[in-house]
């Protein structure tokens, strides 16, 4: 790849993460403190998210890989988002904040595959050089994080600034994606079918029972996964902590590290003890939560962040290698839209309202009472830790299909 095409990319993934992460770890607090929203609420606002996963494969199935090149459509979305994200900066009410937030992440949600396939398409090795495209994206999350502690938009109370700044990068990623590297449909003059762009092709996988055990495992791990990205920020600054948004970055480097590491553990562990290790490392984080404070247990606070790097790589990027594994050729791509679908889909909606339910809760006239906010997402994940253990054989020993 040449240089120029490198840089493109990096730069195109920077922005495209860094236009999420500005505002999106911080919402529940800014919608808790300035819109007045209870947690059921902030909780809805949460699963425009995964409302956008859900409809994000229609976008793509049916527009990008057909009729336009990738990044012009990047372009065009990036430009609308950057509309609808100054809109969010000036709106008073919840009310009126989230219709305006759910048709933004409709349109944002697909970006996330189109600068995916934009790279690969300029790659001779995606295996050995996606991963070097890709941690830019990391790094712009972690940019984001980091600016906002130094603008101290959290302790001025202004987080409305991070909408603001959202739009003015989504509109320069805008304009940016028209001169990145020319990506035409792939299926240009085909037709899509509904199971096609749904996945549905890949269910036959299902019938395998470890497969299946595999699958239920990672929708239902979203649900305490949702309170992670919902609740934290929230549970941070209640706590005391300052420049909540920038600690938690420790928790996208620790992430970027352990990409790296991914293959070295993968060869020597296997997929079952990895996908377990991911889970126990759920359970432990929200333990570490619920018994850290921002005093003498702050390190408990600090390690339940840094426990993000294994708890989201040694899970997902280990189910993605496992399910292309399973899948092979012919419907790799099926298969895993099928996986995103159940997880960031339905598995994130359900856990998005889950936890804005618990967090209304266990609220008190002081705030929220953490502690046992943080045990339902620790038993959750211990339960399916435990029923993952006893359910799923390793791969090395299970020759099925």
């Amino acid at each position: 790849m040449k240089l120029t095409t490198r840089f493109q990319l990096s730069a195109m993934m920077f922005m495209n993460f860094f236009i999420w992460g500005i505002w999106f770890v911080t919402m529940g607090t800014y919608l808790g403190s300035k819109l007045a929203a209870d947690g059921v609420q902030i909780g809805l606002a949460y699963g425009t998210q995964s409302l956008g996963a859900i409809i994000a494969p229609f976008i793509i199935g049916l527009i990008a890989d057909r009729y336009f090149s990738a990044q012009k459509i990047l372009g065009v979305l990036h430009i609308a988002g950057a509309g609808l994200m100054y809109c969010l900066s000036t709106i008073d009410s919840f009310s009126s904040f989230y219709p305006v937030l759910l048709v933004y992440m409709v349109i944002y949600m697909p970006t996330l595959a189109l600068v995916n396939a934009i790279s690969f398409k300029q790659m001779h090795n995606p295996e050995k050089e996606f991963s070097f495209i890709r941690v830019w994206g990391t790094i712009g999350w972690i940019v984001a994080g980091l600016l906002i502690g130094w603008l101290a938009l959290e302790k001025k109370g202004s987080l409305q600034n991070t909408f603001l700044i959202s739009a003015i990068v989504s509109a320069a990623l805008g304009l940016y994606s028209f001169s990145l590297p020319d990506t035409p449909p792939p299926k240009a003059g085909t037709k899509a079918s509904f199971g096609e762009i749904l996945g549905l092709d890949a269910l036959g996988l299902l019938k395998d029972r470890n497969f299946l055990v595999f699958f239920l495992a990672s929708m239902l791990i979203c649900i305490p996964l949702a309170f992670y990205y919902q609740e934290t920020n929230i549970f941070l600054n209640e706590a005391g902590v300052e420049n909540a948004a920038g600690k938690m970055t420790m928790g996208q480097m620790s992430e970027t590290l352990f990409l790296f590491l991914m293959p070295l553990f993968f060869t020597r562990l296997g997929v079952k003890k990895m996908l377990l290790i991911g889970m126990l490392a759920w359970v432990i984080r929200y333990l570490c939560f619920g018994f850290g404070d921002a005093g003498s247990g702050v390190w408990l606070l600090y390690a339940g962040i840094i426990l993000h790097g294994i708890c989201y790589d040694f899970f997902f990027v280990t189910g993605q290698i496992y399910t292309d594994q399973r899948a092979g050729e012919k419907i790799r791509s099926s298969a895993q839209g099928m996986i995103t679908l159940a997880t960031y889909g339905v598995g994130m909606l359900i856990g998005f309202w889950f936890a804005g339910y618990i967090a209304e809760y266990f609220k008190t006239a002081e705030g929220h009472n953490w502690k046992n906010i943080w045990m339902v997402p620790a038993a959750i994940a211990g339960v399916i830790m435990l029923l993952f253990l006893l359910l799923f054989r390793d791969p090395k020993n299970n020759q099925s299909k």
